[in-house]
């Protein structure tokens, strides 16, 4: 909860032996309550804040099972690709956005 009324994808730090597909699946059973097949990788994306830098891995995933339940989070947001940037996102996520976006608009049929 560093970046409190923030926006942010869920995820999460990488365990020793992980790989960021099987993080990423830990993060999201343990945030959310759901199984996720992880997909196509995105750019990853470095920001550094004024008291520490962080390293997004983030991938295109879709719930495989499992209801969405918040065990870390305040809120939850279902968006479109257009609507993404019309919240108030945590800095080092808004390339991310970018990247997703990109990849919709070339993998769109």
């Amino acid at each position: 909860m560093s970046l409190p009324l923030k926006w942010e994808f869920p995820g999460g730090k990488i365990h020793n032996g992980e790989s960021f597909p099987e993080c990423l699946k830990r993060e999201l059973q343990e945030e959310l309550g759901i199984e996720a097949a992880v997909g196509h990788p995105l750019l990853p994306a470095t920001h550094n804040y004024p008291t520490f830098s962080v390293t997004l891995h983030p991938f295109v995933c879709k719930i495989i099972s499992g209801e969405i339940t918040l065990h870390e989070h305040v809120a939850l947001a279902w968006l479109t690709p257009q609507e993404l940037p019309t919240l108030d996102w945590a800095e080092a996520d808004i390339p991310v956005i970018e990247s997703y976006r990109e990849f919709i608009k070339t993998h769109q049929r």
